[in-house]
């Protein structure tokens, strides 16, 4: 599973309150059903983290020291299309040879296929696919291993179903609501040119924002509380894109690793009002470094990879890895604040003058 070795996808959730006393019972309720039983229709439950086929839901199946590992599985049957086809065919010229026909009308054709379809459905074996999860109680944290909006929606609705209670993601409208009691979309429009579109998409502020930053003085540095100093830095690819784009029709992506930084299309995006829809980002912290791709518009995180870690033990090393999360998760926190204090600061459209003038006067080559 992904959050015990290597890198993975990761999407942030602040948990408004504790789980149930009984949510292993609550688990077990909403769990996985037999494979071996799933028919035509999907069959969506719980499992524990350290295997897809083990959902018999336990304390000694889900608790990694104190942390709770589900999986939300998804089982289906599904013929394989090339299978469909070849089988499909084979029964239209049966049927051609038993009717004396050289072609079979499409009204036969789709029956011919349901048949062949409920016939051989349950020699198929299920396809099994799941949205692996970690609850860190203690600091009342939920990290799921996704990026897709899609498969975010399906876990958000079987966690609401199981607990009945919805997780919030960390994102700038969590940000502002919590620490600064305002919306995302109320923050001033940071305007990277004069040609800015006036728009705005907080998240793609705030990580072109994290760029502009990581190349003042103290390169990104800041005081982060509970983990202490912690530096963010941008580097390629990067992807722009204008702030009313949303379909990726005016996206432009620059590649070959440090160079997109100061290549002349990146200036020259930053120049039209083009701000960064994604970038690969670098955080350091004592002598660590944490790697991956920020997805400004989804604020998640893909390709992670954490610091090596020193614990062998499975359990052991699952709660180390949750930790290099965790201060993750308090760098971004500090660095966003850092952003949104900037943009309601009384001395905002001073820094709004230095942030052009690092357009107009940065090096490109």
């Amino acid at each position: 599973m992904p959050f015990e070795n290597g890198t993975f996808t990761v999407a942030l959730f602040s948990l408004p309150q504790d789980l149930p006393e009984n949510y292993i019972d609550l688990l077990n309720a909403n769990r996985a059903g037999d494979v071996d039983l799933v028919k035509d229709e999907p069959e969506i439950g719980w499992t524990s983290g350290r295997c897809l086929l083990d959902s018999k839901i336990e304390p000694q199946t889900v608790l990694w020291n104190n942390l709770v590992y589900v999986c939300l599985r998804k089982a289906e049957r599904k013929v394989p299309s090339s299978m469909l086809k070849a089988w499909c065919q084979r029964e239209e010229l049966v049927w051609m040879r038993a009717n004396e026909r050289d072609c079979v009308p499409s009204k036969q054709k789709k029956q011919i296929k349901e048949e062949v379809i409920e016939k051989n459905l349950m020699s198929v074996p299920p396809t099994l696919s799941s949205i692996p999860a970690v609850i860190d109680a203690d600091n009342h944290m939920l990290y799921l291993g996704t990026g897709s909006p899609a498969q975010i929606d399906l876990f958000l609705e079987y966690f609401v179903r199981t607990f009945e209670f919805e997780p919030q993601q960390i994102n700038p409208e969590y940000y502002c609501e919590t620490e600064f009691q305002t919306h995302a979309d109320e923050l001033p429009v940071i305007e990277f040119s004069a040609r800015a579109d006036g728009e705005t998409v907080p998240g793609r502020d705030f990580l072109t924002w994290l760029w502009y930053f990581s190349e003042q003085e103290t390169g990104g540095a800041l005081e982060v509380p509970e983990a202490g100093e912690c530096a963010f830095t941008v580097e390629g690819p990067l992807t722009f894109a204008l702030a009313g784009e949303a379909d990726g029709a005016a996206e432009n992506t620059l590649k070959n690793g440090n160079s997109p930084l100061r290549a002349a299309e990146a200036k020259a995006a930053l120049s039209v009002g083009k701000k960064l829809k994604k970038a690969r980002f670098y955080l350091e912290h004592e002598n660590k470094v944490w790697t991956g791709t920020f997805d400004a518009d989804n604020f998640v995180f893909g390709g992670m990879k954490l610091p090596d870690g020193e614990e062998m033990n499975p359990d052991d090393r699952l709660k180390e890895r949750i930790e290099f999360l965790n201060t993750f998760r308090l760098a971004l926190a500090a660095s966003f604040k850092k952003f949104a204090e900037t943009l309601l600061s009384p001395e905002w459209e001073k820094e709004a003058g230095k942030i052009r003038e690092w357009v107009t006067e940065r090096d490109s080559r």
